[in-house]
C-alpha cells in the first residue's frame, strides 16, 4: 500500500525561505518527483529512514516508499476488562509453568449447565468419570508426569516466596532444559526443580537466599546448593554474583526501617565493596551487617538477634562483617 506524494513540511518552509532571500519577481522551480518512479533498490541507504510506525521514507523529498502497518490485534474495542472478557474469542496464552504449556480441556468442577442450573444425579456421576479420566489422559508417559509434578512444585515454593510470574517462566523453561538434557537423572524431583527455582530468582534480579529456599522446599539446604552448582554448569548457566543491595530494602521493610536507614546501607555496602570487602563474603550476611551498622548510625538501632533472624544468618557473621564494614568506613564504634 502506497500513500500519495507529500513533501515535508520543513522542506517546503526551506523552500519559502530561499524564495525570500531573492528577487521578488524570481521564481523558485520545485522539481516533481513521481513516487512510482522510486525503487528503494535504487536509492541510498543512507536517504532512506524507517520509522517507528512500519513507514519507509525517502528524506531528501518525504515520499513514503512503502507503508507496513498490520495491527495485529482484534476487530473490536473495549474499554474495560469485564467487556475485554465478553469480547474475547479466545483462552489463556500459553505459558511453561503447565505442562502442556496449558492448551488443555478443563472440566469444571461445579455440577451445574450452562445456565447455571443443578444438573441431574446420572449426569454428576457421569461428569465425575469425565474428569478422571480427562485428569490421567493429560500425561501421557512417565516423562510427562514428571514434568507435571516438578512445574507444580515450583509453582507451589513461588507462591511461598512470593515471587512474581516471571521467575516461575524462568524456572519452568530452566527445569525443562535439565530434563531434556537427561540431568534429572540419579536426583531427586524436588532437588531439581527447587535448584531450578532459585536460578531463576538469580537471573531476574530478585535474589533469594538458599535459606529461604530450603524453607519452602523439601530438601535439605546442602542438596539444592549441590544440584544448582551442577545443572548451572552443565546448562551454561551464566550467573553473576550476587549484589547484597538487593536484599537491603526487602529486609528493611521487615526490620520496619525508614528511607535513610536504607540509603546509608546502600552507602556502607558501595563503599566497602571497592575496598574488596565483599569478595568471598555472603551476600546476605553483608547486607545484614551493613543495615545493624546503618540502623546505628542513624539512631535506629536493632538488635544482632533481630537482624539475623530476618537475613536467617548468625549473629557471629553480622559481628564478623560489622567490624570490618565500620574499619573499612573509618568509623569508630
Amino acid at each position: 500500500m502506497t500513500r500519495p506524494t507529500r513533501q515535508r513540511d520543513h522542506d517546503r518552509q526551506r523552500v519559502r525561505d530561499e524564495g525570500a532571500e531573492g528577487s521578488e519577481t524570481d521564481e523558485v522551480d520545485v522539481e516533481e518527483v513521481d513516487p512510482a518512479e522510486l525503487d528503494p533498490d535504487d536509492l541510498d541507504p543512507a536517504e532512506l529512514t524507517r520509522t517507528a510506525d512500519g513507514e519507509l521514507i525517502h528524506e531528501e523529498t518525504g515520499i513514503i516508499i512503502e507503508e507496513e502497518q498490520i495491527d495485529p490485534g482484534p476487530e473490536w474495542r473495549a474499554f474495560n476488562h469485564s467487556e475485554r472478557q465478553s469480547k474475547s474469542r479466545v483462552g489463556a496464552p500459553t505459558t511453561k509453568t503447565m505442562h502442556d504449556k496449558g492448551l488443555t480441556t478443563t472440566i469444571d468442577w461445579k455440577d451445574k449447565d450452562a445456565y447455571g442450573r443443578s444438573i441431574s444425579s446420572k449426569k454428576r456421576s457421569q461428569m465425575h468419570r469425565l474428569r478422571k479420566w480427562q485428569e490421567r489422559i493429560r500425561t501421557k508417559d512417565a516423562g510427562e508426569r514428571n514434568l507435571q509434578f516438578a512445574l507444580s512444585e515450583i509453582d507451589r515454593m513461588a507462591s511461598a516466596l512470593g515471587v512474581p510470574r516471571s521467575v516461575r517462566e524462568v524456572a519452568s523453561v530452566i527445569y525443562r532444559r535439565a530434563l531434556n538434557e537427561d540431568l534429572i537423572r540419579g536426583r531427586s524431583i524436588e532437588g531439581v526443580s527447587t535448584a531450578a527455582l532459585y536460578a531463576a530468582c538469580r537471573k531476574e534480579g530478585i535474589p533469594r537466599s538458599l535459606e529461604e529456599i530450603s524453607d519452602v522446599s523439601r530438601v535439605d539446604r546442602k542438596e539444592i546448593g549441590r544440584t544448582y552448582r551442577y545443572i548451572s554448569q552443565e546448562l551454561g548457566l551464566e550467573m553473576r554474583p550476587v549484589d547484597p543491595q538487593k536484599y537491603v530494602p526487602r529486609f528493611s521493610s521487615e526490620l520496619g526501617l525508614s528511607e535513610e536507614v536504607q540509603s546509608k546501607a546502600n552507602e556502607i555496602i558501595e563503599t566497602t565493596a571497592e575496598q574488596g570487602l565483599l569478595s568471598g563474603k555472603s551476600p546476605t550476611g553483608y547486607a545484614a551487617a551493613a543495615i545493624y551498622a546503618a540502623s546505628l548510625l542513624c539512631n535506629e538501632k536493632k538488635t544482632q538477634r533481630e537482624v539475623a533472624d530476618v537475613a536467617q544468618v548468625t549473629e557471629v557473621t553480622i559481628r564478623n562483617r560489622y567490624q570490618e564494614q565500620i574499619e573499612a568506613m573509618g568509623i569508630h564504634a
